[in-house]
């Protein structure tokens, strides 16, 4: 009821019976002033008091009958830009409101016209980006298929294959030396074991950048579960692994997180000679923690034996800051390496 009393309809007619209010308190001081000073004959109190309670009730009658009619109109009018704004806010950009009248009511429908034509053309530009963010995505796929490609095949001719053309050509100089110095020859061949350990090695982090560059449907604690397992079986290193399920990340964030840690342990099979590595992802306080450690031979990362793993760590600080998280690394030669990661949720 104390709503419905809040109304336009209702506010016209508070406002007519509080003029009438005032109407009336100035007629009755005028009158009985009048009556006081000059006392004629023809006023005295009953005429005085008859002809204001005659007033009040025309006045209240007539109060109320103007108040509903002359906002009747305004009531439509309310009531017309307030479907406009329910429309508008349900997406229908093409309603319009139209108004004959020239005052305030009708500006503010021109505005929201306005507003309306605006909201549509900006649906138009999204749609348009999102078509064309689409086709990007794709041509940026395909130039990063390319890039990696490239960057497989510079590290196989950099490592693997001057490591296997190393191991021939000893191999070959200890077929030589085999008869005559025996003991050179063993010195040699335990070079080319160490070298085919190393190729080896190699092989094992670059194969591991041919894995699916997506989770391919899977959650991330899945993915990172299946990536160790398989790295448990092919290599002799002690895997520390804790990895809790994230329900307020988001598919992106999960696929760049699993392309970090892919490179991360990449690089920790190709550089680090490490025998034992820990892998943490946990949720604290609202955001996600990722670190990643080994107890490997390290590297200053103030010279330039970063630049062994300077392609890499730069590719993983910029999927952390795409999606708006901070990326820090801690190394010293002898000490390992550790890897923090912190994504807001």
């Amino acid at each position: 009821m104390l709503k419905r009393l809040n109304t336009v309809r209702y506010t016209y007619i508070r406002s007519l019976l509080y003029g009438l209010f005032l109407t009336t308190v100035t007629l009755l001081a005028i009158l009985l002033s009048v009556f006081v000073l000059f006392q004629p004959g023809w006023l005295d109190v009953t005429s005085i008091f008859i002809t204001i309670l005659l007033y009040i009730c025309l006045g209240v009658f007539i109060s109320i009958y103007v108040g509903f009619k002359s906002s009747s109109d305004m009531k439509d009018r309310m009531d017309y830009l307030s479907v406009l704004i329910t429309q508008l806010s349900r997406g229908n950009y093409t309603s319009r409101v139209y108004f004959s009248e020239e005052d305030e009511i009708a500006r503010i429908g021109d505005e929201l016209n306005e507003l309306g034509e605006k909201l549509q053309n900006q649906v138009r530009s999204l749609q348009r980006m999102a078509d064309e963010r689409a086709e990007y995505a794709k041509s940026a796929h395909k130039a990063a298929t390319i890039e990696e490609r490239q960057r497989l095949a510079r590290d196989l001719h950099d490592a693997v294959s001057q490591q296997l053309f190393a191991l021939t050509m000893m191999s070959q100089a200890s077929l030589r030396l085999f008869d005559r110095d025996p003991a050179q020859a063993r010195e040699q061949l335990e070079e080319i074991s160490a070298t085919a350990l190393k190729a080896q090695t190699e092989m094992r982090a670059l194969l591991l950048h041919l894995r699916p560059v997506d989770l391919s449907g899977q959650p991330l604690k899945k993915g990172v579960q299946e990536l160790v397992a398989e790295l448990r079986q092919k290599c002799q290193i002690n895997f520390q692994l804790k990895v809790e399920e994230i329900e307020a990340l988001s598919a992106t964030a999960e696929e760049h997180l699993f392309r970090i840690v892919q490179e991360s342990l990449s690089n920790t099979l190709r550089h680090a000679n490490a025998t034992e590595v820990t892998l943490q992802i946990v949720e604290r306080h609202n955001e996600l923690f990722l670190h990643i450690a080994d107890n490997g031979s390290g590297f200053d990362v103030n010279t330039d034996e970063r630049k062994k793993t300077s392609y890499g760590l730069k590719t993983m600080k910029e999927r952390c800051e795409e999606i708006g998280g901070t990326f820090s690394i801690r190394s010293q030669v002898g000490a390992g390496t550790h890897i923090d990661i912190r994504i807001p949720l």
